[in-house]
Formats: C-alpha cells, sequence, structure tokens
C-alpha cells in the first residue's frame, strides 16, 4: 500500500473513522455535555475500554474546559463508585456491557450514557450477550449524540484529563492540573514531539490503556495530528506486528511487558512482518531489563527511547537507543526543563554517584494538586519538587539510574498497584492475623504480587477462599499471583512486620531490586 492509500484518521479494529468524522462527534458529544449541565472545571467519568468513542469523548470535554476522568475498567464496582463519587462528575460515559453490572454502584443524580460495546472488543473479551444492549436505566450514547448540533461554543483553556493514581491508603487519586497557559501548551507540544515521539501526520499505535495517564496522552495527542491513530483492544504480539507492518506504523507507546511478549514469539513469526516504518518507540512506566532493550534495538534499530516520570511529574529523564547501549539500566539524561534533586534519609541533597530519593519538576508544566485531597500534594512536595518514592542516582556523566522504591508500591507490567489496598482487604478476611504484600520479580511483568498472610491461633486459611474474597472487592490485577500462609512472621521491635526480610531474598536471587 502506497503511502497516499493509507487511511488518516483513528482506527479501531475493522473500524475506521475519519478525523473529520471525529471532530464532528465530539463536537456533537460537547453539544450534548453541556446541556446536561457540563461546565468548565467539572469532571466528566468514562468507562471503556480501547474505543474510539473514548477518544471523542475526551476531547468534548476538553472543548468545554472540563475534565475527562477515565475510570480503570478492572475496578469493582465499589471501587468505580469511589471514583464517581470524589470526581463530582454529573455524566458517566461507559461502555453498555459494563453499565450492565453497575445498577447500585452509579450515585444519584448522574446521567450514564450507554455507548455499544464495539465487535473488536466483544472479539477479545468473554462478553455476557445479554449485556450488550442499553440498561433501562441509561440513555444510548449514539442515539443521543445524533440529536446535538455541532458545539460552537467559544474556546477555552483545555485541561489534561484528569488520571486516578493508585491509592497508598487504600483509595486513589485524582491528579488535577491546572489547564494549561497557551506558553505552557508550546512547552507541552515541544516535550511530546521529543518524548513521544508525536509529530504532524505521525501513524501512531496505542496497544496500552486508555485509562492509563502516558497512553491517555499520547493517545489523545496522538489523534489530533492528521495522521493515523491506531488503538488496539488489548495486546497481543503478532497482530501487534501485523498493524505496524499492515498500517505503516512510525510511532508507539509501550510498555517493558510488551517487549518481553514479542521477542517469546518464534523467529519466524518476528520475521514475517516488515518493521522499517517504526522511527520512534518510547517505552515507561517500569524498569526494563538491559538484555531485553539491547535485543529489541538489534530487531527494530536505534528507534527505541524510553522515559521516567510519573503522572504527577511528567516526563523528568529521557534516553535514545544510543543511552541504553552505553550505560546499560539507565533511564538516561535529565528532560529539557526538568530538574532532579536527589535527597538523602537526613534530608541534605546529594551529589553525583550518591543514592537518594528523588524529587523533580518541571517548571514549565501546569501545577496539580491531588483532588479533595490537597493535604496529600503536600506530603510529597519538598521547595516545589515531588517525589514519587523512588530512589537512584546521577552519574558523572549526567545519566539517571532507579535503584529501588521507598515506598511499598509494586509495578507490575506497568501497573502501579500499592499493597496497602490489598492489606486492608486481607485483613477484613475472617480468620486473617496479619499479613503483608510486596512484588517479587517476575520475568514476564517484571514484578508480580505476593502477598504473606498469617493465620489467627487455631485457625486454618484456604487460599483458594482468600482469593476469591479478595476478588469481590479488588480488580483481579490486584489479587495478589502468589500467596502463602506463614505463622509468626518475622516484626521489628515496634511489633510491624519486617516486611524485607520477606521480600529481599526474592530479589537477591533475581540479581535486582526493581
Amino acid at each position: 500500500m502506497s503511502a497516499s492509500q493509507l487511511f488518516l484518521g483513528i482506527i479501531s479494529g475493522g473500524r475506521r473513522r475519519s478525523h473529520d468524522e471525529v471532530a464532528d462527534r465530539a463536537d456533537r458529544i460537547a453539544s450534548g455535555l453541556q446541556k446536561l449541565g457540563v461546565k468548565q472545571g467539572d469532571s466528566v467519568a468514562m468507562l471503556m475500554r480501547n474505543d474510539i468513542a473514548f477518544i471523542e469523548a475526551a476531547y468534548a470535554a476538553m472543548r468545554l474546559g472540563a475534565y475527562g476522568v477515565p475510570v480503570n475498567w478492572h475496578f469493582k464496582p465499589e471501587e468505580i463508585n469511589y471514583v464517581l463519587k470524589d470526581c463530582g462528575t454529573s455524566v458517566l460515559i461507559a461502555h453498555a456491557d459494563m453499565l450492565h453490572q453497575l445498577r447500585e454502584a452509579i450515585p444519584q443524580g448522574i446521567t450514564a450514557l450507554s455507548v455499544p460495546t464495539p465487535p473488536e472488543i466483544l472479539a477479545n473479551y468473554r462478553i455476557d450477550p445479554d449485556h450488550l444492549g442499553t440498561p433501562d436505566f441509561a440513555i444510548d450514547f449514539e442515539s443521543w449524540l445524533k440529536q446535538h448540533p455541532r458545539y460552537d461554543g467559544p474556546v477555552v483553556p483545555q485541561p489534561q484529563n484528569m488520571i486516578y493514581t493508585s491509592g497508598t491508603t487504600g483509595h486513589p487519586k485524582g491528579v488535577r492540573r491546572s489547564a494549561p497557559t497557551p506558553e505552557q501548551t508550546a512547552n507541552a507540544e515541544r516535550m511530546r514531539a521529543m518524548i513521544y515521539g508525536l509529530k504532524p501526520g505521525a501513524r501512531a499505535l496505542l496497544p496500552g490503556p486508555l485509562y492509563h495517564s502516558a497512553p491517555n496522552s499520547f493517545g489523545l495527542r496522538g489523534g489530533r495530528l492528521g495522521g493515523a491513530l491506531v488503538i488496539m483492544p488489548r495486546f497481543d504480539p503478532e497482530e501487534f506486528l501485523r498493524v505496524i507492518a499492515t498500517e505503516k506504523i512510525d510511532t508507539i507507546f509501550m510498555v517493558p511487558t510488551m517487549f518481553i511478549r514479542l521477542m517469546k514469539l518464534p523467529e519466524q513469526v518476528r520475521r514475517k512482518y516488515d518493521m522499517s516504518s517504526l522511527r520512534h518507540i518510547i517505552h515507561a512506566a517500569a524498569p526494563c531489563p538491559a538484555d531485553v532493550k539491547r535485543a529489541m534495538i538489534e530487531w527494530w534499530g536505534p528507534v527505541i527511547y524510553e522515559f521516567y516520570g510519573s503522572t504527577e511529574s511528567g516526563a523528568v529523564t529521557f534516553a535514545t537507543s544510543e543511552d541504553a547501549l552505553k550505560r546499560p539500566g539507565t533511564v538516561g539524561k535529565i528532560s529539557p526543563g526538568a530538574e532532579l534533586r536527589f535527597i538523602g534519609d537526613d534530608g541534605r541533597e546529594l551529589p553525583q554517584g550518591e543514592i537518594g530519593e528523588i524529587y523533580s519538576r518541571i517548571a514549565g508544566n501546569p501545577d496539580f494538586t491531588y483532588h479533595n485531597k490537597p493535604e496529600k500534594r503536600t506530603e510529597i512536595d519538598r521547595e516545589g519538587f515531588i517525589t514519587s518514592g523512588d530512589v537512584g542516582y546521577i552519574d558523572a556523566d549526567g545519566y539517571v539510574f532507579i535503584c529501588d522504591r521507598k515506598r511499598d508500591m509494586v509495578i507490575s507490567g506497568g501497573v502501579n498497584i500499592y499493597p496497602a489496598e490489598i492489606e486492608a482487604a486481607l485483613h477484613a478476611i475472617p480468620g486473617v492475623h496479619d499479613c503483608a504484600v510486596f512484588g517479587i520479580p517476575d520475568a514476564e511483568f517484571g514484578e508480580a504480587l505476593m502477598a504473606v498472610v498469617e493465620p489467627q491461633p487455631g485457625v486454618t486459611l484456604d487460599l483458594a477462599a482468600i482469593r476469591a474474597q479478595l476478588k469481590v472487592s479488588l480488580a483481579d490485577y490486584k489479587v495478589p499471583k502468589h500467596i502463602e500462609i506463614q505463622s509468626n512472621l518475622p516484626r521489628e521491635d515496634s511489633g510491624k512486620i519486617f516486611k524485607r526480610r520477606l521480600r529481599d531474598p526474592y530479589w537477591e536471587r533475581a540479581g535486582r531490586r526493581i
């Protein structure tokens, strides 16, 4: 297929929607949302798997100066209920099959718009065929948007989506960033072009979920550059390669788990597809084993880039393929406009080569707060620099390395998971005296969740029953892959479980710490 024959617009499975169609639908959605009372600064919740409608709904919220709030579709009803209440939305736009399970979880006063679950989603997930129609408490999205004219209101500053990060105390926190000034918007455009590789006419591929921070930012930007954005319903290694070859993809956002799965494909399968269109592959969210990175560069060429950052901070370091080969394990050098400090346990700023907690800021970014939790923002702030709890150092040549995480967060397959939430759920199970949840090495996901449970005296706990009870209140990805029952867990003098004594042997055997 020649370049002139390539489709321009957004692609999902067999569905293709041109940029003009997307713009028309987004404007109609904006008009409909305004009629429902949505105004500048409000929230619009979106509970969908990867779908063109997700992109359109996000554009519509931004058009009104409102905050799109992607909700993790793995969440259980009570977790979804928390986000809907916390963000204060009056509208939930969701796939029909998901709405059917949320009748009791949607707070009163919220209008539910039911998006038809698309065929590529049905082909990739097990979905109850009885849940495909619009629930009786919801409004059919497609007929609703057709009733509204295109929005022609004033142009207002467009805030980023408000992403909910996993919570250290059991509840996620919404990262609410101020709408950017024109100068901040220009800075962001330059950074996205450098970090994400997103330039006018880019043919971008998004295999990761739109409810996550970086994929969301990548997808919303990639859909507005006049080229193509292909969103995958879920990551399948060979289908991923087929899409690259067929659609002449040049720019992709990935996580290391995807690299690992690609490398597991037979060599004859990998060689079957033409990768010559690739220009900029950016990855983040979790440590990438140096040998995997090298193998990918040998296969695709020096087109693989990496950044380190967080939902709160943005991309504060950037690494090229040459950096990765020259300094295996590095997350790169400090990004333009970013500043990093490495702070010791005594609060002092440390010199090059010394390991400390990483604090960062990007002066050109709009500031943020945690929605309804400004005190949590204060907790991670030091003189305008913020931390996500990572520990590392910068060497004499300016390369940054991440050594450990000071806090308990586990990153499994690029997903942030906080043990405190899982430990709280375990404590609620009858017969559990105490527990510890932590990450251990996993060849595919980087880390996997491990739970060690201490039963009450005289009680026999059943592993299958523990898993079943956890699945009632926690998203499946938060249920530990490994669970062990042990008596007399190691404790500090204070009586607190000595979690590192349980965790460290696994990492020592793996020869790494994160």
